[in-house]
């Protein structure tokens, strides 16, 4: 895939992300401009090694708000109600001080 295409995958990638974890939270969701900028002010760079780097940073950022981030809404003065995404709920494994012996 050439290297345009890539970017273009990565730029529409982090909204799709940025729209699901920000979900009804207006204020959030104006992450668009930012990435937007960011994306904008890299727009005219030419070094492969400088736009690798780049990608790297945007798949970071991607994984760690799509593995992260979990929306809080205010329900009352000191509370706060957590609204997990499906994916983020995986199968816990309770941490064991003492493991047992395989036999």
């Amino acid at each position: 895939m050439a290297q345009a295409a890539k970017v273009l995958q990565l730029f529409k990638t982090l909204h799709r992300t940025r729209q699901q974890v920000f979900k009804n939270d207006v204020r959030a969701l104006e992450a668009r401009i930012k990435i937007n900028e960011e994306f904008k002010n890299n727009k005219s760079e030419t070094s492969a090694k400088k736009i690798e780097e780049l990608m790297k940073i945007g798949s970071d950022v991607e994984l760690l708000l799509r593995t992260s981030v979990i929306q809080g809404i205010h329900t009352d003065h000191n509370t706060l109600k957590l609204v997990p995404r499906k994916d983020l709920l995986v199968e816990n494994v309770p941490y064991c001080d003492a493991p047992t012996q395989k036999q």
